[in-house]
């Protein structure tokens, strides 16, 4: 849901209306509750699509990890890496990941 009203309202005009029922509809969210998410779509563009690319990002290269390290990946080294140095851009936060991956071996 969130990744259509983003699109929706940014990128094919949805109005604030339009975006609050198909919140509704698609979640079952009361009318203020969807109104609330909305709203902050309207005033953060990119956000809930950036989220999610992010995400898509940080779980390829967990995979990437645990298939590198096999029984020494750690979860909790993984997520010191990832965490470590706050937000990072994407391609700085993978080269992190890839050196961790190599030192671990």
């Amino acid at each position: 849901m969130r990744l259509v009203v983003d699109t929706g309202m940014h990128a094919q005009g949805w109005s604030r209306e339009k975006a609050v029922a198909y919140a509704m509809d698609t979640l079952g969210y009361s009318e203020a509750r969807a109104a609330n998410q909305i709203e902050r779509y309207m005033v953060w563009p990119g956000q809930a699509l950036a989220y999610k690319i992010g995400a898509l990002k940080i779980l390829q290269l967990r995979a990437k990890a645990q298939q590198a390290l096999g029984p020494k990946f750690s979860y909790a080294g993984f997520h010191a890496i990832v965490l470590g140095d706050g937000t990072l851009p994407l391609p700085i936060l993978q080269a992190q990941v890839e050196r961790w991956i190599a030192d671990s071996r």
